[in-house]
């Protein structure tokens, strides 16, 4: 080997002082992947900060083939449009046996994705926050001599997928006991899993403050009964209908609507006339403030947003759920008392004119239910644990198919063949 390349390889090599590298394996299939792990890398850089350097990456977007790679369209649209057949898809691929064979069969046409995945993205750490990833991508880090440790962070509350469970990786941390149950049931050794709560952003739990201070910094009225109505990021669901049937309950409150990513929904809510005062967001980076503003959230039981509502302490009405992998959600918060389940527009618009009609401590009742269950340290927990990882592992040197020579060409080609993913 010659001085030049001695040079480039030395240079690919991290030094004890340098910060580790931490990939973050998400894909945009709806928003709780994305939010969990900025929430880990923010917590992380909290709590160490300069120890790590992050790059988080759509695996599916930009490392896996058709139809695919086109699962961050398809997602919403199939969740909307066919939630039964999703929800179908879910269940009949769920235990130990069914699901390594659809995991098998999508190894085949993932492989050569993500070996270019790893050989583009060298980590000292990968941090895994989506099901379908586990199993391929440790399967491609079984050829390394030195793999670098995996690290899976499950998002799913309650009825976790077999998909979560892989007792290859260095550590599995889930969201609740149940969540442990199920990974003991599909094999897990229990030494390598921890419960810790599903990642709420540092940023969500500083955010929260007094519902006066909330709704003042907001410019919402400070006396009405106010009622917060989201659905996701991308607004999954009929929140548009569900917004009209509240306000056909001419309902004595303040509705503030949140539209996500969805622009023809938000200038669709924009057009209509409204019985009561109603404000209307697109996307917003103010969830904790709204949530701490607000009286009584309806919402689709997502994973993300049950876990900030239940740390901000409001009462949830959930107006639905995505089948197969959020009905334990629906249980997780009926049977602690957080809320009530009313799926569909009607039941949603009647549950919440009961509530409305009741007395401030029939609402606090749920509110202080949900706030018992709330983890707001659970970023940091994960954080921690992260950490304790990435100390006990041998630094990552390269992928070791790849050359001297094929370092040195990565160098001196222009890297605009393909966007990366980018540490948020």
């Amino acid at each position: 080997m010659n001085q030049a390349n001695e040079a480039l390889l030395e240079e690919s090599m991290p030094t004890p002082q340098s910060p580790r590298r931490v990939l973050l394996l998400m894909s945009d299939t709806g928003g709780g992947h994305r939010a969990a792990a900025t929430a880990i890398q923010a917590a992380l850089e909290n709590r160490y900060p300069g120890a790590y350097t992050f790059d988080m990456v759509d695996a599916f977007r930009y490392y896996t083939p058709t139809p695919f790679k086109h699962m961050p369209r398809l997602y919403p649209l199939w969740v909307n449009h066919a939630r039964y057949s999703w929800g179908t898809s879910y269940r009949i691929s769920d235990g130990p046996h069914r699901s390594k064979l659809v995991m098998e069969s999508f190894y085949m046409s993932w492989r050569r994705g993500f070996r270019r995945l790893f050989d583009e993205h060298p980590a000292d750490l990968v941090v895994c926050v989506h099901s379908l990833f586990n199993h391929n991508a440790m399967r491609i880090l079984q050829d390394w001599p030195t793999p670098p440790p995996f690290v899976t962070v499950v998002t799913d509350l309650i009825s976790t997928h077999a998909f979560w469970y892989n007792n290859k990786v260095n550590l599995c941390l889930v969201p609740t006991q149940t969540a442990y149950d199920r990974g003991l049931k599909y094999g897990m050794q229990p030494e390598k899993m921890k419960i810790t709560g599903l990642p709420v952003h540092p940023d969500f739990v500083a955010g929260l403050m007094g519902k006066q201070q909330a709704r003042a910094e907001l410019g919402w009225d400070a006396e009405k009964l106010t009622v917060l109505l989201v659905s996701g990021g991308d607004a999954m669901g009929p929140l548009f209908k569900t917004a009209r049937a509240i306000n056909d309950q001419k309902l004595n409150i303040q509705l503030i609507i949140i539209a996500g990513r969805n622009v023809p929904l938000k200038e669709k809510l924009e057009a209509c006339e409204w019985n009561q005062k109603t404000l209307i967001y697109p996307f917003t980076n103010k969830m904790a403030q709204m949530m701490a503003g607000a009286d009584i959230l309806v919402t689709k039981a997502g994973p993300a947003t049950v876990s900030e509502a239940c740390v901000a302490g409001i009462p949830m009405i959930l107006s639905g759920h995505v089948p197969g992998q959020e009905d334990g959600n629906v249980r997780y918060v009926v049977e602690n008392g957080a809320g009530v389940y009313a799926p569909g527009p009607a039941r949603v618009a009647e549950a919440l004119a009961e509530w409305v009609s009741r007395p401030p401590d029939f609402r606090q009742r749920y509110a202080d239910a949900a706030k018992k269950i709330g983890n707001p340290d659970s970023a940091s927990l994960i954080a921690d644990e992260i950490h304790g990882v990435a100390q006990n592992a041998q630094m990552v040197v390269r992928h070791p198919r790849r050359s001297p020579r094929s370092l040195l060409s990565n160098r001196l080609r222009p890297n605009v063949a393909r966007p990366r993913g980018g540490a948020l």
